[in-house]
């Protein structure tokens, strides 16, 4: 009898308890978010400096010369307004065929320094009409760098760029970001003109 007491108790406080927990208001986790990005209308404009070169660069950014210790005049650094990223472009002549062949294999080291990183590099032959020939690198993965190029005419021109965000590296939250911006880089490599 104490026994199928003790039974009935303990199968009442299981069934309070069971029945208390299961309160409308109970604290649930919200998973995390990423602010939403407002992407500008696709509009162009032409850059043309005093640097030997110039190309086509979106509406919505700002050209703004590198001040890092050490730049050359022809460093440049491509604001994208609302997306806290740049890319930046550093501009050296061709001297002769051992620079350019230096140069380009620089262009790789960099590229592939984030291999320790990287989930893929892959890397894009381009040549155009307008005397344009180059590399472009994609860096997938949670890396400081997620696009670097380098065009040339191998004769007298080279210009390389890299694309940075002013953030902690999460492909996640960016990669739409870099897909929007990669457009624009495509544009600005397709359109460049030598002085």
């Amino acid at each position: 009898m104490l026994l199928k007491r003790y039974k009935n108790s303990l199968l009442l406080l299981a069934l309070v308890a069971i029945i208390s927990s299961c309160n409308q208001h109970a604290v649930i986790p919200k998973p995390k978010a990423y602010p939403r990005v407002f992407y500008p209308d696709r509009k162009y404009k032409w850059y043309e400096g005093s640097c030997p070169f110039a190309f086509r660069i979106p509406a919505y950014a700002d050209v703004v010369q590198d001040s890092t210790r050490g730049a050359d005049p022809c460093w440049l650094n491509l604001r994208f307004n609302g997306f806290n990223a740049k890319l930046h472009l550093s501009y050296k002549p061709v001297k002769d065929f051992k620079n350019f062949k230096e140069m380009a294999q620089d262009a790789y080291n960099f590229a592939y320094k984030h291999s320790t990183r990287a989930d893929d590099i892959s890397d894009h032959y381009f040549a155009f009409d307008n005397h344009v020939i180059g590399m472009l690198y994609e860096i997938e993965g949670n890396t400081a760098s997620s696009v670097q190029f380098f065009a040339t005419d191998s004769i007298k021109h080279y210009l390389r760029g890299a694309l940075y965000f002013n953030a902690r590296p999460n492909k996640d939250s960016l990669d739409p970001v870099i897909k929007y911006i990669r457009t624009d880089i495509d544009t600005l490599i397709k359109s460049i003109k030598w002085k």
